[in-house]
């Protein structure tokens, strides 16, 4: 494996000159490297062109869009493209390290961009549009890199970076909506999950579903679920997993063999008096009368 532990390193590794010390562009044009993988001991970001035989690899569907994909990977990750490639072999590499952000308005706020902990097989698939606006991102901290640097210089970039970001949170967005499809067979299997944990009584312990757990059981990393689960339902995980144990409770209650208690329990609530008065602040019924106020 191959370890950049510093921006210059890269560089010099990826035969690209060195502008600025925590901060570079470099084209990638057939990188040549022996090692299988490669780590970045700093933030990087990948556009990789023209991917559509390769990029399968990131988890490009034929409902993607296929002229550009990205990849985003914090300090410290490692990045495989592929068993035969470790880098894209046509494309940009941008790279930044933390100390660039300091006393900058992105080092608030950087850890928004929960895309940086999605894996490879989540990454962003550009439309042509969307690739030429990320480009003209692109150039622009290019233009800033070869002005001299002066106290203005990371704030500039920062402020470059800031705004790629924010695209590309456009674009993830977008692109949600295109899995539309796709989301709902993940919904659809989540729920599915949750109720068998309901019926296997899982909840009697107290605790409800960890979403690491979850996003394990459907193939996504943790961040990618929280953050569909959040795009399709407007709701957390945890809110998420309240909302179906209520709704579970309230089915439970129109058996007649069904006391508070018993869902209670059954459900993981701390106690029949608080899961009373949850249950009357949701639906403005408590429990016991719940089965007459349906009839």
């Amino acid at each position: 494996m191959l370890d950049f532990k510093t921006v210059h390193e890269c560089n010099r590794r990826l035969d690209c000159k060195t502008l600025h010390p925590q901060v570079s562009l470099i084209n990638l044009e057939n990188p040549s490297l022996e090692q299988d993988a490669v780590k970045f001991e700093f933030y990087a970001i990948l556009l990789i062109e023209k991917c559509a035989d390769e990029c399968s690899c990131c988890g490009r569907r034929y409902y993607d869009y296929s002229n550009a994909t990205m990849v985003f990977l914090t300090p410290g990750e490692i990045f495989r493209m592929s068993k035969e490639k470790t880098l894209p072999a046509k494309g940009y590499l941008l790279v930044f390290h933390p100390d660039l952000l300091f006393r900058t308005t992105l080092k608030n706020h950087i850890g928004n961009y929960t895309f940086f902990h999605y894996r490879k097989e989540e990454a962003l698939h550009l439309s042509q549009r969307e690739t030429e606006k990320v480009t003209c991102c692109l150039w622009h901290i290019e233009e800033e890199l070869h002005h001299p640097i002066d106290t203005h210089s990371a704030v500039i970039l920062s402020r470059h970076i800031e705004l790629l970001l924010d695209y590309c949170s456009r674009y993830y967005e977008r692109q949600f909506t295109t899995r539309e499809n796709k989301n709902k067979t993940i919904l659809e299997k989540m729920e599915r999950l949750l109720d068998d944990c309901i019926a296997s009584g899982e909840l009697q312990s107290g605790k409800l579903p960890a979403p690491d757990r979850m996003a394990e059981a459907l193939g996504l990393s943790a961040t990618y679920f929280c953050d569909l689960l959040k795009f399709e339902t407007g709701k957390t995980p945890d809110e998420y997993f309240r909302f179906k144990r209520l709704e579970a409770a309230k089915r439970m209650l129109l058996k007649s063999d069904t006391t508070p208690s018993v869902v209670a329990r059954r459900l993981g609530y701390p106690n029949v008096q608080y899961f009373s008065l949850i249950f009357k602040k949701i639906t403005g019924v408590a429990p016991s009368d719940y089965r007459c106020s349906q009839n």
